[in-house]
């Protein structure tokens, strides 16, 4: 996959590709993350790239120009002529997007190439999300300074469902969200630490067992925490059975 991060402050990513899973992908070739500053793609001396908003009112707001000329250029480095516009998704890390999931992040994974445009100050010219944006992106339901760091979320949740990219093939598929339950709890050594124990099941080596407890474990945290999500999880008749006998132990 390559992602290009379009931004005003390139270097607020160099820490965090730089370190983990992500630069591991990086060095393995699984990934290639271009930061492109917009600033870079201005026609006039000053670089400026903002200006006040048309009717009033207070912040500045991310001029059209560059960002339709950064696009442009890195359409034109991918060969987008040939391809046509739609195959090179174009999202706009704002607080208005749609909010980002897992299911989001398999949906975005599938893409070869994309671009991720970071919003600032008051937004963008509402003509970048008319005619140049094909997707919005929100990582929550608060105000952040600038889309760098939702940026830098996104790539992380994408880097993780590259095949290679973790230690364990198994690990992303039982991360918290994948089955659309919380994951279940987790032990390791020492088995005993404060009186506190690990329990048994973990123990026996009975490999079905353990699954059957894992999964026990992911419905009941789920419930306690999450239970909106329960709604879109894909559950099969036993585990209904179970998450009905959980909720009438509530009661």
């Amino acid at each position: 996959m390559h992602i290009h991060i379009l931004t005003l402050f390139p270097n607020m990513f160099t820490g965090p590709f730089s370190e983990s899973i992500i630069k591991r992908a990086i060095d393995q070739g699984l990934v290639e993350i271009a930061i492109h500053n917009i600033r870079d793609y201005t026609s006039d001396r000053h670089h400026v790239v903002d200006d006040y908003p048309y009717g009033g009112g207070p912040g500045m707001v991310l001029k059209p120009e560059p960002l339709f000329a950064a696009v442009a250029a890195i359409r034109g480095e991918c060969g987008e002529s040939e391809k046509g516009e739609a195959e090179l998704p174009v999202i706009l890390l704002t607080p208005q997007g749609r909010l980002f999931n897992q299911r989001a992040t398999e949906e975005l994974a599938k893409y070869e190439e994309l671009i991720l445009i970071c919003g600032h100050y008051e937004g963008v010219d509402e003509r970048v999300r008319e005619h140049l944006v094909t997707d919005e992106i929100s990582i929550g339901d608060y105000v952040l300074s600038g889309g760098e760091l939702a940026a830098m979320v996104v790539v992380d949740a994408l880097v993780r469902q590259m095949p290679g990219a973790l230690g364990s093939e198994e690990s992303a598929g039982e991360d918290s969200h994948s089955s659309g339950l919380l994951e279940y709890s987790q032990y390791t050594r020492p088995q005993s630490f404060r009186g506190w124990e690990v329990p048994e099941v973990l123990l026996s080596g009975n490999h079905a067992a353990i699954a059957r407890w894992r999964r026990e474990q992911s419905l009941l945290r789920t419930i306690k925490r999450r239970p909106d999500l329960l709604e879109r999880a894909t559950l099969s008749d036993e585990e209904r059975m179970l998450l009905e006998g959980m909720r009438r132990g509530e009661d």
